[in-house]
C-alpha cells in the first residue's frame, strides 16, 4: 500500500503569488489522493486571495494542528500562524508580508522536527522584507542548515527540471566574492553533497557529476585564471578517490552549448548565475528548488513572488505543482532506502530505476 505523506506547505509572502500557485495546485482532487497537505498561512489572507481570483470550487478547512489534518484527508487543511487584523496589499513588499512569511516557515519547521508533516515544501518569500532579528539569512537554504544543524558546506541548492539537474558551490553571494569563497574543501564538500542526494533521492546507483570550471575557458591553461588548477581540479581528484565519479572542469559556455549536459546526472556550477540562467531558460515553468543535504525533504518552487502577477490570476503553478511530486518522489525513495538497509536481500525496487516516477495528474 502506498504511505499518504504528509507535507507542509507555507504560504511564503502573502502579497506574492504564493497563495495561488497552491490553490491552482491543490484544487486537483486527485492531488489529495497522492498526499495530506497541511498549508501554514492565514485562513483569512488565503480567503482575500480566493476571492481576488474568483476561486469559488476550493475552500481550505482551518485545523489548529497539523495532527488534525489526518483525519481530514478529503480536504485541503490550514493552521493559522497570523494576527485575523493582517492586512493584505497585493502586489506590495510589506513588512507584514515579510513577518507573515517567517510566521509559517517557523510553525511548519517546528512540525518537520516534530515529525507532524513529513516533508516542507514553500512558497516564495522576499528575501528583504522577511529579515528579522531571527532571520539573517539570504535564503530558504541557509536558514534550514541552520534549523537542522547541518554545515552550510554540507548542504546544496540542487536546482531539478526535466531537462537536467545543477548545483552550485556558491549560493547568494556577489560575484565579488565568488572567488575567495571557492576552497578545494568547501568544492568538495559539494561534490559529495551532490553524489549522495542523487543516490540516495534520486535513486541513482553512481551518479555521474559535471564539474564546471569557474573562469572563461575554465582558465585556458591558467592563462585566465588559476582556480581551475588550484582548487577545482583538486577537488574532483579528491572526489574520485573517494570512489565519487567527477568530471571536469568544464568551460560553462560549450558545456551548455554542446549539450554536454545531458551525458551527466547533475552539474555542479561555481557560483549562482553559471548555473540558474541555462537552468531556467531551459526549465523556468517546471524547474524546482531541492535543498541537498538535510535529514529532511524541503522543495519550493524555481521562481519568486512575482509580485506584478498577483492577484490576476496569471501565474502559472507548474513549479509549485512539479515541487509537490518532487517531495512525495524523495519521500518515496527514502522509504524504499530505509527497507532494504532493513532488509539487504530484498529485491531493489523498480521505482530505483533511472528515469521511472509514479502516475500524476497532468
Amino acid at each position: 500500500m502506498t504511505t499518504r505523506f504528509r507535507l507542509g506547505i507555507t504560504q511564503g509572502d502573502i502579497n506574492g503569488i504564493g497563495y495561488e500557485v497552491i490553490m491552482k495546485t491543490l484544487m486537483d482532487e486527485r492531488m489529495l489522493s497522492m498526499c495530506t497537505p497541511v498549508v501554514y498561512g492565514s485562513p483569512k489572507v488565503a480567503a482575500y486571495h480566493r476571492k481576488a481570483l474568483n476561486v469559488e470550487k476550493f475552500t481550505f478547512t482551518p485545523i489548529k494542528s497539523a495532527e488534525e489534518a489526518v483525519s481530514r484527508k478529503d480536504s485541503v487543511s490550514i493552521v493559522n500562524c497570523m494576527d485575523d487584523e493582517v492586512r493584505v496589499e497585493l502586489g506590495h513588499s510589506t513588512e507584514v508580508g515579510g513577518a507573515g512569511a517567517l510566521a509559517a516557515l517557523n510553525a511548519a519547521v517546528a512540525d518537520l522536527k516534530a515529525g507532524h508533516i513529513d516533508a516542507l515544501i514553500t512558497a516564495p518569500i522576499n528575501k528583504h522584507n522577511i529579515q528579522s532579528e531571527s532571520f539573517r539569512f539570504v535564503g530558504h537554504t541557509e536558514f534550514l542548515a541552520q534549523a537542522f544543524d547541518v554545515p552550510e558546506s554540507d548542504t546544496l541548492m540542487l536546482m531539478v527540471g526535466e531537462v537536467f539537474r545543477v548545483g552550485v558551490v556558491t549560493g547568494h553571494i556577489p560575484l565579488s566574492q565568488v572567488s575567495k569563497t571557492l576552497t578545494k574543501e568547501l568544492v568538495l564538500s559539494k561534490i559529495r553533497a551532490m553524489s549522495n542526494a542523487l543516490c540516495n533521492d534520486f535513486g541513482i546507483r553512481k551518479p555521474r557529476v559535471a564539474v564546471l570550471g569557474l573562469n572563461p575557458h575554465a582558465g585556458d591553461n591558467g592563462l585566465l585564471g588559476l582556480e581551475e588548477r588550484e582548487v577545482i581540479q583538486p577537488a574532483i581528484e579528491a572526489a574520485n578517490a573517494e570512489g565519487l565519479v567527477a568530471m571536469g572542469p568544464y568551460p560553462a559556455d560549450g558545456f551548455f552549448g554542446s549539450d554536454g549536459f545531458s551525458r551527466f546526472d547533475g552539474v555542479l556550477a561555481m557560483y549562482h548565475d553559471q548555473g540558474l540562467v541555462p537552468f531556467k531558460a531551459l526549465n523556468f515553468d517546471t524547474g524546482v528548488n531541492y535543498t541537498a543535504g538535510l535529514p529532511v525533504v524541503r522543495t519550493s518552487p524555481a521562481h519568486g513572488t512575482a509580485y506584478d502577477l498577483t492577484g490576476r490570476n496569471l501565474a502559472n503553478p507548474s513549479s509549485f505543482r512539479q515541487a509537490v511530486y518532487l517531495a512525495i518522489d524523495i519521500l518515496r525513495q527514502r522509504d524504499e532506502q530505509a527497507k532494504i538497509s532493513a532488509n539487504p536481500l530484498r529485491p531493489q525496487s523498480a521505482r530505483r530505476e533511472r528515469g521511472e516516477r509514479p502516475d500524476r495528474p497532468e
